[in-house]
């Protein structure tokens, strides 16, 4: 079935009453650094952001977010020679001891720990190495075009482990659409039972953004080692706006993180762009009050920026005769194409919704009409 296209385009001022917004003149002493907000993925801020860089703990994102999508949680995992003899910040597993693989995700986030990330890796990808092809896998399936892992935890004995902040911002983003993720990564304090003894473990959380500096913190890992310095990846919430933050090789990430927050919550406001529900403004007679916007479409921008928001309604062209009333209106009708400074920001499809049956007759169609009506004849029989 063809359709013919017709494009009707709206320049539209976006005004919304905001306050204003203050300058970018916040320092960040990172390497590498990048601010986005959570839903849209829009960069905020960035410094350096696509440069490779070793990546130190936080590699244990991905570590946890592949861990919790095996559906292995609550299975035992029982603790190798491998991931007992692992050097760096550690959980001190017992060689032999069986631990939840729940509990194994709490302190590989909270407490950073080598021996978790190896014995996670051990049972989720059968060895090393089929985890790190899993963390490779999933890199890609993700969009981290620069990124190499070489191994669960971050340290530095591989040459080709690296990422950048960009990337590392991606992961985030994806891991913490999940539920347990967001859960793990907010947690201040976690209990695990201990096999064989009547004491627990109780792991405190190194994030201090989370425990102690910020308010609006909701979660993130840290990391350190010699060569890749401090790295540091944070998330945080205020007002119902979503930041994600990374910096790499950055000797005061805490601060690093506050200050892009802090600029980051005081220049943007997520807006409905386009609101779900009935288009108002076309002046198309066959199109009037019958399109409607699939889903709201939320963007986060500047006070400055509302002014330069344009939306463009590309719609197909409506039926000579009454195929749409046989075949249906075609699925979706149209979109929303959403524009800010000239670049594509976003689309929303277009449905339609009006009564077909009710639509205005045809000439012709009233001609015979009104032919039947002046000689007294049912036409219907």
């Amino acid at each position: 079935m063809k359709y013919n296209i017709l494009v009707i385009v709206f320049l539209l001022l976006f005004s919304i009453s905001t306050s204003s917004v203050s300058a970018n003149n916040f320092s960040v002493s990172a390497q590498g650094a990048i601010l986005i907000e959570q839903e849209s993925g829009r960069v905020l801020y960035e410094k350096n952001a696509h440069s490779q860089l070793r990546i130190a703990s936080i590699t244990k994102i991905m570590t946890a977010i592949l861990a919790i999508e095996s559906g292995k949680m609550d299975e035992k995992v029982k603790v190798s020679n491998n991931a007992f003899g692992t050097e760096g910040s550690s959980l001190y597993l017992r060689l032999g001891e069986k631990i939840k693989l729940e509990d194994l995700v709490y302190g590989l986030m909270l407490r950073s720990g080598n021996d978790a990330a190896v014995a996670i890796a051990e049972h989720v990808g059968g060895s090393l190495d089929g985890f790190v092809y899993l963390m490779n896998q999933k890199a890609r399936e993700i969009g981290m075009e620069k990124t190499v892992f070489n191994n669960p935890h971050g340290l530095d004995d591989h040459e080709e482990h690296y990422s950048t902040a960009y990337d590392m911002a991606l992961l985030t983003r994806y891991a913490m659409e999940n539920e347990t993720f967001q859960e793990i990564s907010s947690t201040k304090s976690y209990r695990a039972p201990q096999e064989g003894e009547n004491w627990d473990r109780i792991w405190q959380n190194k994030n201090r953004l989370l425990t102690q500096l910020y308010k609006y913190s909701t979660g993130g890992k840290t990391g350190y080692t010699k060569r890749a310095k401090r790295t540091l990846v944070s998330t945080a919430t205020k007002d119902d706006i979503n930041l994600i933050a990374v910096t790499l090789n950055a000797p005061s990430d805490w601060q690093d993180h506050m200050n892009m927050f802090n600029w980051g919550f005081e220049s943007f406001a997520v807006l409905p762009v386009v609101k779900e529900g009935v288009i108002k403004n076309l002046k198309d007679e066959f199109y009037k009050n019958n399109v409607s916007a699939n889903y709201t479409f939320e963007y986060p921008l500047t006070a400055e920026e509302r002014e330069l928001v344009n939306k463009k309604i590309t719609l197909y062209n409506p039926p000579k005769g009454n195929e749409w009333q046989v075949n249906g209106p075609p699925n979706p009708v149209g979109k929303i194409t959403i524009e800010l400074n000239g670049t594509n920001i976003g689309e929303v499809p277009l449905s339609f919704t009006g009564d077909l049956q009710k639509e205005k007759k045809s000439l012709w169609t009233k001609f015979i009409d009104l032919f039947f009506i002046v000689l007294g004849v049912n036409k219907d029989g």
